[in-house]
């Protein structure tokens, strides 16, 4: 008999209704009734943030307009808070939460610096705090298949990836010929340009997720081609790996065309593999004999058969929040056993050293553009 659990107790800082991403993380996270929502902070604007409470059975006494009564009232009445705002106010409000105690679910990117990011992986281990970076794209059945693939040695010894991720929203116009308008803090680059915190970190996880690796060096050129020539909106990059594996790495948001071109293509000794994220439930595999097979959910799989990635059967795509909904029950399964255990040093790819050894690796592309040269990486997570 299925074991049933009590669903495990979240508080949104951030990710109100009206947010880019707030929506998503709320049907995500209620979908296979594995977390309730029960506190939260959502938005600066009172009102937003009463609407968002009320749409989604936040009781107002738990509900706060500052986020850091929030962490002072809430520590003993939940099991993890959940980290929804800009990434520029990541690093205090993760740092405040472990403080406290909290077991922290955060939206990437980690932090704005790799400095920002290993003292946040500090201070989790100080803690031994449960923590996960969300990055959804590898919830999608088909990845965690191509995944399985790669460790059942089905593509032979991995020799190259290929992954872009183009987008134009830098770059086109409305249906009223006006220019885009992002949110302010996206229009500044630090140390780390920002597409690199928003798509690059999504590209760097997938990779590590397919094969375990992270570069030993690397070489990236940069650019701006949209109407904000203040930021860095183009970037590629070459890697190569202890392994003997290289990647070549392109993302942007001046690629006119492309609403999200997240693709990804990896090449072995014995075959290759092609997945593109606008048709999610296909990967497609080349063997080295010139066979070429489309494989899905119904297909002789070992991974994307399983029952938690069938909400629907097969033929009726499984896409983007259901990608974020397996994303959210792998989080609660870690909890759960770190509630348990309270072993918080747990083998898996969304922790915060990952997602700092990827802060590391965009200063990295930042520092080799400036200077026009391969980058060493330090190595000193992972």
């Amino acid at each position: 008999m299925k074991d049933y659990k009590q669903p495990l107790k979240l508080a949104f800082i951030g990710g109100a209704i009206d947010s880019a991403i707030g929506y998503t993380h709320y049907i995500a996270s209620q979908m296979d009734h594995r977390f309730t929502l029960c506190a939260g902070c959502f938005s600066r604007r009172e009102g937003i943030n009463e609407k968002t409470a009320l749409t989604w059975g936040v009781e107002r006494e738990h509900l706060y307009s500052n986020w850091e009564i929030l962490l002072e009232n809430e520590v003993e009445n939940i099991d993890a808070v959940v980290i929804l705002t800009p990434t520029p106010n990541h690093y205090e409000m993760i740092m405040k939460a472990l403080e406290l105690g909290y077991s922290v679910i955060s939206e990437k990117a980690l932090a704005t610096t790799y400095e920002e990011g290993i003292k946040l992986t500090n201070k989790i281990d100080e803690k031994k705090a449960f923590f996960a970076v969300t990055h959804n794209y590898t919830g999608y059945p088909m990845i965690r298949e191509l995944q399985n693939m790669i460790k059942e040695n089905n593509l032979g010894k991995i020799t190259h990836i290929n992954i872009e991720m183009p987008q134009e929203s830098f770059a086109r116009l409305d249906i009223n010929g006006n220019k885009p308008k992002p949110q302010n803090w996206r229009l500044e680059d630090s140390k780390i340009p920002g597409i690199s915190l928003d798509l690059a970190a999504h590209l760097q996880h997938m990779i590590y997720f397919l094969t375990g690796e992270n570069p030993i060096e690397l070489v990236a050129d940069q650019s701006s081609f949209g109407w904000f020539t203040n930021i860095i909106d183009d970037i590629t990059c070459l890697a190569r790996y202890k392994s003997g594996m290289k990647t070549q790495m392109w993302y942007g948001k001046s690629s006119i065309g492309h609403r999200n071109g997240l693709r990804i293509r990896v090449y072995g000794t014995k075959g290759s593999a092609e997945w593109f994220q606008m048709q999610p439930e296909e990967l497609i595999f080349n063997t080295i004999n010139g066979n070429k097979m489309i494989i899905d959910r119904a297909s002789n799989v070992s991974v994307a058969n399983q029952l938690r990635y069938n909400r629907f059967k097969s033929g009726h795509p499984a896409g983007f929040i259901e990608a974020f909904g397996n994303l959210y029950v792998d989080i609660a399964q870690k909890l759960e056993q770190y509630k348990i255990d309270n072993n918080h040093q747990i083998d898996w790819t969304y922790d915060a050293k990952q997602a700092t050894k990827g802060l590391e690796i965009f200063e990295a592309i930042q520092k080799s553009s400036n200077e026009n040269r391969w980058v060493e990486l330090e190595g000193k997570i992972y």
